[in-house]
């Protein structure tokens, strides 16, 4: 298990990279990125500030991604989120998921990422044309998320 929380930038590729360097007991390497947008619900975003609980943050995380693994049966896992500012076009999260089976790969970056969308301890802010909006989980994230827990 490798959580961090980023406040600089980081490469996805270079991130995945390091976490899977070497490893041949593995059949299957899933990964997701999110990625800050330019729009959201049609209006621009200038950027988006991420703020979190330093210690808290990583604590939950980790244990959220230790739930998910014991669930999907894939304890390979690794988790980078940024906090502050960032503008579109910059990664927000990363996830990798490392199994010897593909399915539990893809199970493990499912539910981590429906549990980071409604359960981590981050606040989202974005600055548009508009003025600054904060940023809840939607009807479809807090579902999935329910669905997952069913």
């Amino acid at each position: 298990m490798d959580i961090r929380i980023a406040p600089e930038p980081f490469d996805p590729q270079i991130e995945e990279a390091g976490f899977t360097a070497g490893r041949r007991d593995i059949g299957a390497v899933v990964s997701f990125t999110g990625v800050c947008r330019e729009r959201t619900n049609g209006e621009g975003v200038g950027e988006l500030f991420l703020d979190h609980y330093p210690g808290f943050t990583e604590k939950e995380i980790a244990r959220i991604a230790a739930d998910v693994a014991e669930r999907s049966q894939c304890p390979e896992i690794k988790v980078v989120h940024r906090v502050g500012r960032l503008t579109p076009g910059e990664p927000i999260v990363l996830v990798v998921a490392l199994s010897e089976h593909r399915a539990n790969a893809f199970e493990a970056v499912r539910l981590l990422m429906d549990y980071l969308k409604t359960d981590a301890p981050l606040w989202k802010r974005e600055t548009g044309p508009g003025g600054d909006r904060w940023i809840e989980p939607r009807a479809e994230d807090i579902a999935r998320r329910a669905k997952a827990d069913a």
